[in-house]
């Protein structure tokens, strides 16, 4: 045991404690971290004292690190599991896949009522009790299933493992079912949610956005009537509140059905609620555009000729730009019409603040222009995120961006795109700007990916380090390849192989052979996440025994990813004699052909749930990815032939860094066959070609 730990970079002694493993796990953490921990005792924490300091250190907690936590005795884990639950600390998928490993070796699954919730999406279902199916599906039914976007195996294991539960068949679910399915239902075909008791509403609400197909379902079933709000005519304020965010997915169609009077006093709480910062500009703008359409629907052809371009609304005011109703008595073209360039200059904030669609955004910038010739003061910069994605790299190049936060407001919002990312910090550093660490993290760590390669070069080493732990997946893999270089280069000289790997693992996604030879004789126990998101063409030269060494106590979570488009190609390179010893499922054909059951689907009882030959039997995994797996695909990643994926991946519409991920569904997707005869590396070139060629458009 450990009598004493002296940490210097945290300036804190730890005694003799009641858990020193505990102890030593959250000082490395928090050494590797860079963190300084608030008030650790130096005599030392004995067990009555462990849960303050938790509660009161819990962005330490953030900061879990699974490789000293593999060294814990089994209770030191529990407890250290149940903090997290307690305390609500916010784990990444990378963290939580490793550590449901780590839980499941000492015997502690069956602990789940006391885990985490997302905790329980990344544990082996094979190892789950009938007894506790039921508790720990409504357990589990309670996390973020995202956290899953790159395991579609373990999503669609957990959804048939829930409808197992179930213990009958059940053609329609009912408001027990849902209650027990709980964010499980976002998975679910258009058809059984039409056909699901009216309370599955409280399900989707849980859902971060809707599938084409599920947005015809919600209207479909508000329109029947049979839900708590009634049919629409009888809608009122309260009830359409109470939707939340569905109510930015109700139809033009259904908005002209529901009393005037209600509609505009709604019109006007969305308004407030996105001033409030309450409703995201993406969720407000589509509601302010389906409503807009169906009060177009209403106004005859005769009078839309008669108004032509001219200003029949009067000229807009200070006081007029001040009305939550105001985009419902100026469309854009009225805008245009109405809107004088003095009252524009003196009210822009105003004007700006309300939902503004894509068309009366350009009318704004238009006549900006008119405004600002020469390019639009640094002051105003500030009121204008919104609308950044509309300016040329010319244009901005007419700005002075003297301070960070011009920087930060400009690209901290949704707005920014690859070329005004790199045009705007170039406008910074022409005026002497730093590219701290702190305006990293302000800004986003995905901005990596669109700084050109020679603004990345200049961040200096001491500010790389406190830019934390970026999300880089999404990345063109030639940024990924320069961020990996600077990273080696800032954290080589790292005191041991762990802290390296701990500090470097963001960025691996560009590193060559032989760093990745290296880390898998250095007993990392890379996890899945990480592994997913490295080079697909180095990882398909990686052999059996280097990915058993580097996944290490992670191997078994393959066994969940395998139909991630970069396990298929490793595997394709490989022997399937050689992956079946590592317990790897080689089958031509995934356990299940679709992703959600079809409706009227008589599911089977929760006897049979241990017959099921459930995807992601060893192990557990996480998300984010290289190229991401977007929920619509899961149908198609379980049912289609691994050399179809590429091809679906590549032709699939992709939205840029900071717009609304975009919820396709495997109905819009094109149904392309691949060549006979082409592999994954033939089908991962084409991807490659097809980044290229868009890159270049973007360029």
């Amino acid at each position: 045991m450990i009598g004493t730990l002296r940490q210097s970079g945290l300036g804190f002694r730890v005694g003799a404690l009641a858990s020193p493993g505990l102890a030593l796990l959250l000082s490395l953490t928090a050494h590797c971290a860079g963190l300084q921990t608030k008030g650790f005792p130096k005599g030392g924490l004995n067990s009555s004292e462990a849960s303050t300091w938790v509660r009161d250190n819990t962005s330490l907690l953030q900061n879990f690190w699974c490789l000293p936590a593999s060294e814990l005795p089994r209770e030191e884990l529990s407890t250290l599991i149940r903090s997290l639950a307690s305390q609500r600390v916010p784990l990444k998928a990378w963290q939580l896949s490793c550590l449901a490993n780590l839980a499941a070796r000492q015997g502690l699954q069956d602990d789940f009522v006391f885990h985490p919730p997302n905790l329980l999406l990344f544990y082996n279902l094979s190892q789950l009790r009938e007894a506790n199916c039921r508790a720990f599906i409504h357990h589990a039914a309670q996390g973020d299933t995202e956290l899953l976007a790159n395991l579609p195996n373990q999503r669609v294991a957990l959804q048939h493992t829930a409808l197992a539960c179930l213990g009958k068949p059940h053609p329609q679910l009912s408001a027990s079912d849902l209650g027990l399915l709980g964010v499980l239902v976002c998975d679910m075909e258009a058809p059984q949610i039409m056909t699901a008791d009216p309370h599955v509403l409280k399900n989707l609400l849980r859902c971060p956005r809707l599938t084409v197909m599920q947005t015809a379902a919600l209207n479909a079933l508000l329109a029947s009537g049979k839900t708590q709000i009634g049919p629409p005519g009888s809608w009122n304020l309260e009830g359409l509140q109470a939707l939340g965010p569905l109510a930015t997915y109700i139809s033009p169609q259904l908005w002209e059905k529901v009393q005037e009077a209600v509609g505009l006093d709604f019109f006007r709480s969305v308004v407030a609620a996105y001033r409030a910062g309450q409703l995201s500009g993406h969720d407000a703008r589509r509601f302010v555009t389906n409503f807009l359409e169906s009060k177009a629907n209403l106004v005859s052809s005769r009078l839309k000729r008669r108004t032509g371009s001219s200003c029949v609304r009067g000229n807009i005011t200070a006081a007029t730009l001040h009305d939550d109703l105001f985009l419902v008595h100026y469309d854009c073209t009225q805008l245009e019409s109405c809107l004088g360039t003095r009252v524009l200059r003196a009210n822009l904030d105003p004007l700006l603040q309300h939902p503004l669609p894509a068309e009366c955004q350009r009318v704004v910038k238009a006549k900006l222009a008119q405004i600002y010739p020469h390019g639009i003061p640094e002051d105003q910069l500030h009121l204008i995120a919104s609308l950044v994605y509309l300016y040329s790299l010319a244009e901005i190049g007419q700005w002075n961006i003297t301070s960070g936060d011009t920087v930060m407001i400009l690209l901290a919002s949704d707005a920014a795109l690859e070329n005004q990312t790199e045009a705007v910090l170039q406008k910074f550093l022409d005026h002497n700007g730093k590219l701290t660490g702190a305006l990293l993290v302000a800004i986003g760590g995905s901005r990596l990916c669109w700084m050109s390669l020679k603004q990345i070069q200049i961040i200096q080493p001491s500010e790389f380090r406190l830019a934390g732990a970026p999300d880089i997946s999404p990345c063109p893999q030639s940024r990924k390849d320069v961020l990996f270089a600077k990273a080696h280069e800032v954290f080589r000289n790292a005191s041991t192989v762990g802290e390296y790997y701990y500090l470097i693992r963001p960025y691996l996604g560009g590193a060559p052979l032989k760093e990745l030879q290296y880390l898998a004789q250095a007993n990392i126990s890379m996890d899945i996440d990480t592994f997913t998101n490295l080079n697909p063409f180095m990882l398909k030269n990686l052999s059996v025994d280097n990915v058993r060494n580097l996944l290490g106590q992670n191997v078994g979570d393959l066994q969940k990813a395998r139909s991630h488009p970069n396990v298929i190609l490793w595997m394709h390179s490989h022997n399937m004699s050689d992956l079946s010893e590592m317990g790897l499922d080689t089958s031509p054909t995934l356990a299940y052909g679709i992703s959600r059951p079809p409706a009227n689907t008589a599911y089977p009882p929760s006897n049979l749930i241990h017959t099921l030959n459930l995807p992601g039997n060893d192990g557990v995994a996480p998300t984010s990815g290289c190229p991401p797996v977007h929920l619509g695909y899961l149908s198609l990643t379980v049912a289609l032939p691994s050399s179809l994926l590429w091809l679906l991946l590549c032709q699939a519409p992709s939205g840029p860094i900071g717009t609304a991920p975009r919820t396709l569904g495997p109905w819009t997707l094109p149904l392309v066959l691949a060549p006979s005869g082409q592999t994954p590396e033939h089908q991962i070139q084409k991807q490659r070609s097809c980044q290229m060629e868009q890159d270049t458009h973007r360029g």
